[in-house]
């Protein structure tokens, strides 16, 4: 009789392919892994391709965590027409001639969409507006604002501009620009604000995730390479390019797993989650300072 092979604990990091849903790419990683116990942390528009992070097995715990982390893309963004859902998925709902538009307008429009700013998601998103995803409501033809929230975009930079001709004949500008930002930050609520902004109208045409956190694009994989395969990172690995590492002795690894709340040195004090490891090197929990202890945020020991 065979013995089954325990699937790993870690994170796969997949390289989306377009036209996939972060939840598509879920479902396949359960049959590869040969696991339900698969997550994302947060999703990438079926449109998009680029870094998606999964966590399986134990790793799932990570996640919640790790979304909150920065992300880095590469995309371009079409002055000229606006869309039902800010990205090529959707019908044209305007188009306006953008060939005189300068680069010094482009780059005044963009140094405004950097920083710390307010931005309204696309009302074709996954937010949740009373409970309801927004894109729900906006499928059913419901009329309904979506409150606009802080993010951060770090870096918002255009490399190339291109004189292009739209299907419909309007004279457009083609945008390959590259964006840091916040988790939550919507890049094609960026493309529709930057058209707006000079007066054209906006969209994004692709967009490829070259970062999740740590997580570059060169540790991905995608999904045809994972299916013959499987390549995890081991939680530990993860936990530690991740997060501020803190070391414990044997001692106080035992009292931490028995729910014993360590006392935490100053260093991890206001730095968010914090990864824990015995002297073996395993990654026992990710905990936070709460008055000057250390509270479990997730236990992998």
């Amino acid at each position: 009789m065979t013995q089954k092979t325990k699937t790993p604990d870690g994170l796969v990091i997949v390289d989306k392919p377009s036209g996939f849903t972060s939840h598509d790419v879920v479902a396949k990683m359960r049959g590869i892994a040969r696991t339900r116990r698969v997550g994302h942390a947060g999703t990438l528009d079926p449109m998009a391709t680029g870094v998606l992070v999964l966590g399986v097995e134990k790793a799932t715990k990570l996640l919640g965590h790790l979304a909150l982390t920065e992300k880095e893309y590469l995309g371009t963004i079409r002055l000229g027409q606006d869309t039902l859902t800010d990205d090529a998925e959707g019908d044209i709902t305007s188009s306006a001639d953008a060939s005189r538009v300068t680069r010094e307008a482009i780059d005044a429009g963009v140094a405004k969409l950097t920083g710390r700013i307010m931005q309204v998601p696309s009302k074709v998103s996954a937010i949740k507006i009373d409970g309801v995803r927004s894109y729900k409501r906006a499928r059913e033809g419901e009329d309904f604002e979506i409150p606009a929230r802080p993010v951060t975009v770090s870096s918002f930079a255009v490399y190339d501009i291109r004189d292009a001709v739209a299907e419909n004949g309007t004279p457009v500008l083609d945008l390959v620009v590259s964006v840091v930002c916040s988790s939550g930050t919507y890049i094609r609520a960026l493309a529709r604000d930057l058209g707006t902004d000079l007066g054209v109208g906006g969209h994004l045409t692709a967009l490829r995730r070259t970062r999740v956190g740590p997580y570059k694009l060169d540790a991905a994989r995608t999904l045809d390479q994972l299916q013959e395969e499987l390549t995890v990172m081991p939680i530990a690995e993860a936990a530690a390019a991740a997060f501020p590492r803190w070391d414990v002795d044997a001692r106080r690894a035992r009292l931490l797993l028995n729910g014993v709340r360590l006392e935490i040195p100053e260093e991890y004090v206001g730095v968010g989650a914090v990864a824990v490891f015995d002297p073996e090197g395993r990654v026992l929990a990710l905990v936070e300072e709460e008055k000057g202890k250390a509270k479990s945020l997730a236990v992998f020991g």
